[in-house]
């Protein structure tokens, strides 16, 4: 799990690692209805921020990233995350895997909600 640091009562700062980005995968992967738009979401948008840059509240796509962490990072006011690009490249490479799976879910659910 990440470390997480609570620095003053408005600010965390976040460590993340290589097996932090390996566990969220593994979530996703176990939980793919539930975090399908999270997949997706990461997989069109980590790009856009060169992969390294990628916000998760940029999105709305903090479900999975919140479960990591175990804390609601958006009770503070600010917080830093610190990772090795390898956390960036493998947390991507990773969703996008499971990508085609998670579409699927999706128009699944999508056409279950039209027929109701």
């Amino acid at each position: 799990m990440a470390k997480v640091e609570v620095l003053n009562p408005t600010t965390l700062r976040i460590t993340a690692t290589l097996e932090d980005a390996l566990t969220m995968i593994k979530e996703a992967s176990d939980h793919l209805e539930e975090f399908a738009e999270d997949i997706i979401t990461i997989c069109d948008k980590m790009p856009e921020f060169d992969y390294t840059y990628f916000c998760f509240y940029a999105y709305d796509t903090a479900a999975l990233f919140e479960r990591m962490l175990g804390i609601d990072p958006k009770q503070y006011l600010t917080f830093s995350m610190n990772a090795p690009d390898a956390f960036f490249y493998t947390l991507y490479g990773g969703m996008k895997g499971l990508y085609n799976s998670a579409r699927h879910s999706m128009t699944q659910r999508e056409a279950f909600i039209g027929m109701i």
